[in-house]
């Protein structure tokens, strides 16, 4: 037990390792608040054009969806940050989470909003239209907000997946929350700031957890 509680809660080291832990969950705070807005961005643009009269565009933005749906962040992050080099580009730790989340996570939100938009009865945009609202009008006053209502369990799931999905920045070396404690557990030789670091994600997502959990229990009891 004593082997245990010095490997994995040694107070001493937590105290040593707090500085840069902080600055990683900062670091981890801004990377979610950098990559939400731009997936919900890319994906309200892709459940957009998946609605398009222009087929060529509805069928190019499905294969979209379905590609970056597919690759593992994982290894687009990779790709973006070190391969992208060897064609003469090169890319910042930011530039690389920034873009490679901007084509995953928008993908994923694309299609959250696009199963949304599609659940609004064909008869509130026409309703819309009728009282002269112009169709961008009718989009974004009448339709967006319906399909926004009906789906937010979903964008809240999904952006509890993204806040998480965040740790994958510390394979591009960004001092984000997991990249620190790493840093301290290979200086410390003890795996206490792994778990310090597992505390704090718990900490920070668990009141997103209970909220999706509200959500989803209205959503059941809407339907009965």
């Amino acid at each position: 037990m004593e082997d245990f509680v010095f490997n994995f809660l040694n107070f001493e080291i937590i105290a040593q390792a707090w500085p840069i832990l902080l600055q990683g969950l900062g670091q981890t705070l801004l990377l979610s608040v950098m990559v939400v807005p731009l997936g919900l961005i890319g994906g309200l643009t892709l459940a957009l054009l998946s609605r398009s009269p222009n087929k060529t565009v509805r069928v190019l933005t499905a294969g979209w969806t379905d590609l970056f749906r597919a690759l593992p962040p994982l290894v687009l992050l990779i790709f973006i940050y070190a391969g992208l080099p060897f064609a003469g580009i090169e890319v910042s730790p930011w530039g690389a989470v920034a873009i490679g989340f901007f084509l995953n996570t928008g993908s994923y939100y694309g299609e959250v909003l696009r199963a949304g938009l599609d659940s609004v009865p064909r008869g509130q945009p026409e309703a819309a239209r009728a009282l002269g609202l112009k169709p961008w009008q009718s989009m974004m006053l009448v339709v967006l907000p319906q399909a926004v209502r009906n789906v937010l369990p979903d964008l809240v799931s999904n952006t509890l997946e993204v806040v998480k999905l965040t740790s994958l920045a510390s394979v591009v070396a960004l001092p984000e929350l997991l990249f620190q404690a790493r840093q301290a557990q290979a200086v410390t030789y003890n795996a206490t700031p792994i778990v310090a670091a597992a505390i704090a994600y718990f900490i920070l997502l668990w009141p997103v957890v209970r909220v999706l959990s509200r959500l989803e229990h209205r959503a059941i009891a809407g339907r009965k």
